[in-house]
């Protein structure tokens, strides 16, 4: 939670969080010197897996990390059989954007007003990436 907070200024809440610590959800995360430096939450909803959160604590920022914690969402949910990931990114945040679009996602789409924001709300862009081409129903872009 103090990694959510310091990342977020609309963090989720400590019920929200336990509730991703189980069930249909997977988590990664990443140490510096047994120090908790990031995480990540993802989702399984059928053959998709969806990243519904990933932090790096301020200090540990912009050394990789995030992009560590990516591959390895991507590396697990492939090994799981995934057939597509999903994740939504505040608009105005172009540094995860440009992230992902390094992994390999693409926009495909906008959800109006779906962030809380300083100024009232702030629109999402969905993002998706194809793992498993072959697969009967992936989705296609």
């Amino acid at each position: 939670m103090t990694i959510e907070k310091a990342c977020h200024d609309f963090p989720w809440t400590e019920n929200t969080m336990r509730s991703c610590l189980s069930g249909r959800y997977f988590n990664g995360a990443i140490y510096n010197q047994q120090k908790l430096a990031g995480f990540y939450i993802g989702e399984v909803a059928g053959p998709d897996h969806t990243l519904m959160d990933i932090c790096v604590a301020p200090t540990f920022q912009r050394q990789g990390l995030a992009k560590a914690l990516l591959t390895d969402f991507m590396t697990v949910s492939e090994q799981a059989g995934a057939e597509n990931l999903f994740l939504e990114v505040r608009e105005s945040n172009k540094a995860a954007i440009g992230l992902y679009q390094w992994a390999g996602f693409s926009e495909v789409g906008i959800r109006k007003d779906y962030y809380p924001s300083v100024n009232g709300k702030e629109d999402a862009v969905l993002m998706a990436k194809t793992l498993n081409f072959g697969s009967e129903g992936s989705f296609q872009y």
